[in-house]
C-alpha cells in the first residue's frame, strides 16, 4: 500500500512537471502577433517576433488595411537608415532580453511616427495576448498595446 502511494505520489509529481513546463512554453513571446492599436481598439498589422542570440527581434508580416489605405506604404517619418523603406517586412522591434517574466532593455519602431522607444514587452492571458509597452525614458511615460496570437 505505501509503495503504491510513492508511485501514485511520483506520477503527481510529474505530471505537475510537465503541466507547468507546457505552461511556461506557452508564455513565450515567439511568434506571430496581431497588433491592436491602442487608441481605435482596431488590428493594424501582423508581426512575427523570433529569439535569436538570447534576444527578441520583431518583423511586420503584413498590414491590415482599412479601404483606401495605401497597400504597400513606406516609412516616411522614419530617420535615417530606415527613411521610406517599405513598412511590410521592416524590423520594428529589436534587442530585447529576458528579466524575469518580462523581455526589456530593447526598442520598439512606431512607423507610423517614425520614432523609436524603449520597451518591454510580456506574455499574459496564458500567453494568448502580448502587453507591449512602449516609452520615453521611465515606463510611467509612454503608451501599452494589447497584441493578440494570429497562429
Amino acid at each position: 500500500m505505501l509503495r503504491l502511494a510513492f508511485v501514485l505520489a511520483a506520477h503527481v509529481v510529474l505530471a505537475l512537471t510537465f503541466a507547468s513546463s507546457a505552461v511556461a512554453a506557452e508564455l513565450t513571446p515567439v511568434g506571430r502577433w496581431k497588433t491592436i492599436d491602442d487608441k481605435t481598439g482596431k488590428p493594424k498589422s501582423v508581426v512575427r517576433l523570433w529569439q535569436e542570440d538570447g534576444k527578441i527581434f520583431g518583423k511586420i508580416e503584413s498590414l491590415i488595411l482599412e479601404p483606401g489605405e495605401e497597400p504597400n506604404p513606406k516609412c516616411d517619418k522614419c530617420q535615417g537608415e530606415l527613411k521610406n523603406q517599405l513598412v511590410i517586412g521592416m524590423t520594428i522591434l529589436w534587442d530585447l532580453t529576458k528579466d524575469g517574466t518580462e523581455w526589456s532593455g530593447g526598442k520598439i519602431l512606431d512607423p507610423d511616427n517614425g520614432k523609436i522607444y524603449k520597451c518591454y514587452i510580456e506574455p499574459v492571458d496564458g500567453g494568448a495576448r502580448l502587453k507591449v509597452r512602449g516609452f520615453i525614458g521611465f515606463s510611467l511615460f509612454g503608451r501599452t498595446q494589447y497584441w493578440v496570437r494570429a497562429d
